[in-house]
């Protein structure tokens, strides 16, 4: 069983590359996967690993950071190992929105609880936002939540400068920190009902029993495991090899379903080479399954 940690923190960080490397050697002598991307206005991740070699890198993590806690975190389990490698990536935001912060974060307080978060959605005054991408949108979401569509995030505050600044909006994403940045834009843009999900959907799938939900279907997650259900179990999608984007089980059912080729988002979309290509390779996969090796461009979901 692996333990998956996902955190993040707004804070100045100085010293990015040296930082990298210090991460990197922390990760690879505890046998650590997962990512985790800094920039000078804090520290965003989503590690795996064994129970006990993850709870000290946390705290490696913590004091190579000076940090007391996170903004938020959550934890959850894996069957398998989700990740491939350990990636440290230095970026110029953590949140792609052209919009540097420095100790907002801590002036915003605007989280609303699992166990409240259903009382302000059911409003009908509330404007529901699903701060996320369209393709995360539809493996899940709550009921009457709203999706931009937005597949690029620096475009989401095109977005949200049109909403109504009197209405009261609640927004939500994965594990909040997309949401921590939005918060900020509309607060410096005059908006003074904007509230967010505390820990993200991960957070109210863990505390909130399937009989209390107001969530409909899964959450995608950004390892292997693909999508979540309540309790944080895996969930029932994959990736399609074609497109990267997740694939249900109905999906799998279709025509245009063809396994390490397509799906019903990509079919039409892949020109002849791209399949031929893509069948070419699914063959070698198939071959070294049988071999009882692994094929070395494969990856399981």
């Amino acid at each position: 069983m692996f333990t998956v940690f996902g955190f993040y923190k707004f804070k100045q960080i100085n010293n990015l590359n040296r930082n990298k490397k210090l991460l990197n050697n922390l990760l690879v002598k505890k046998n650590i996967r997962g990512t985790i991307i800094i920039s000078r206005e804090g520290i965003n991740g989503s590690l795996s690993g064994k129970n006990s070699d993850l709870n000290e890198t946390i705290r490696k993590i913590k004091t190579i950071f000076q940090l007391k806690k996170f903004n938020s975190f959550n934890k959850s389990n894996s069957k398998f190992q989700p990740y491939h490698k350990p990636k440290i990536k230095i970026k110029k935001e953590l949140v792609p929105m052209s919009l540097n912060i420095k100790n907002e974060i801590q002036k915003i307080n605007n989280h609303i609880e699992p166990n409240k978060w259903n009382k302000l959605i059911e409003s009908k005054e509330t404007f529901l936002l699903d701060a996320r991408k369209p393709f995360e949108n539809k493996v899940g979401s709550f009921k009457n939540a709203f999706n931009p569509n937005v597949d690029n995030f620096r475009d989401f505050p095109k977005y949200l400068k049109r909403l109504k600044k009197q209405q009261p909006i609640a927004m939500f994403c994965t594990g909040g920190i997309r949401c921590e940045k939005a918060s900020v834009f509309l607060k410096k843009k005059g908006f003074e009902n904007v509230y967010q999900l505390k820990g993200g959907i991960l957070n109210y799938l863990k505390k909130i029993k399937k009989k209390d939900s107001l969530w409909k279907g899964e959450c995608f997650v950004f390892d292997n495991r693909v999508s979540v259900k309540h309790g944080l179990l895996q969930g029932s999608y994959s990736v399609c090899s074609g497109c990267r984007k997740p694939i249900s089980l109905k999906d799998k059912k279709s025509k245009m379903y063809e396994e390490g080729v397509s799906c019903p988002s990509c079919y039409g979309k892949l020109t002849k080479k791209q399949k031929s290509r893509f069948r070419m390779r699914q063959s070698q996969i198939y071959k070294a399954k049988l071999s009882g090796k692994k094929y070395n461009f494969q990856k399981e979901y």
